[in-house]
């Protein structure tokens, strides 16, 4: 594949305590395309989230090199690294990480509030625009804890997409929902890709949900089996 959007090589996460080491990747080589819908799938301890992670710029591999539009992201300091990854990457987790002292207009602003790079009063704006194509206008003011799991779950979307990401990763963005709202945010993800061009890579132990994708790849004791 030439020129990738993301592209991971020879990917090494080993943990360490004062006994042993736990090698959770063991040698991960994966290219993802422009506006590819992309699946990770795999047993429990795989290690799916690790690799999301560190394709993210979330955690360093203990070996290896991720590069991002042809950029070698481990080789950014780490303020550049969370420059990139607030400017391109949306993160959408299984279990939303919403700030409950936070109302859901605060929470969806919060990325692009914490960059300074925009006017406050844009910003707002900006984010009420998303809530509302999401279904969230109604519910602004609220707290995470007076939503439904589909809105936070939504809200959560909605502030991976306020700096208007080039990649959304999704760690089991469907695990915490029922079969209904499951299908909605699976809708979402899928509508983000094929109408605004992001690229998105999706951890899912639902084999129905990973079918949905363009490509589907299997991960297991650490490594790609397909």
């Amino acid at each position: 594949m030439s020129n990738p959007k993301l592209k991971a090589e020879a990917l090494f996460k080993s943990y360490k305590n004062d006994s042993e080491s736990l090698e959770v990747l063991r040698g991960i080589n994966l290219t993802v395309a422009h506006n590819e819908f992309l699946a990770i799938q795999g047993p429990s301890g795989a290690g799916k989230s690790t690799l999301l992670h560190i394709i993210g710029g979330l955690d360093n591999p203990t070996r290896g090199e991720v590069f991002f539009d042809g950029a070698n992201i481990y080789g950014f300091n780490e303020n550049e690294r969370a420059d990139f990854r607030n400017r391109k990457i949306g993160f959408v987790f299984q279990f939303y990480h919403l700030l409950p002292e936070l109302n859901v207009l605060e929470n969806i602003m919060l990325p692009a509030v914490l960059t300074s790079w925009q006017e406050r009063t844009k910003v707002r704006d900006q984010a009420r625009s998303i809530a509302e194509s999401l279904g969230l206008s109604g519910r602004l003011e609220h707290r995470p804890n007076q939503l439904s799991g589909g809105e936070q779950q939504r809200a959560a979307i909605a502030r991976a997409l306020i700096n208007k990401p080039q990649v959304l990763l999704c760690d089991e963005p469907t695990g915490n929902l029922d079969s209904d709202n499951g299908a909605k945010i699976l809708e979402l993800l899928k509508i983000l890709n094929a109408e605004d061009g992001v690229t998105v890579v999706m951890v899912t132990h639902n084999k129905e949900i990973a079918s949905c994708a363009d490509r589907v790849i299997y991960l297991k004791d650490g490594l790609i089996l397909n």
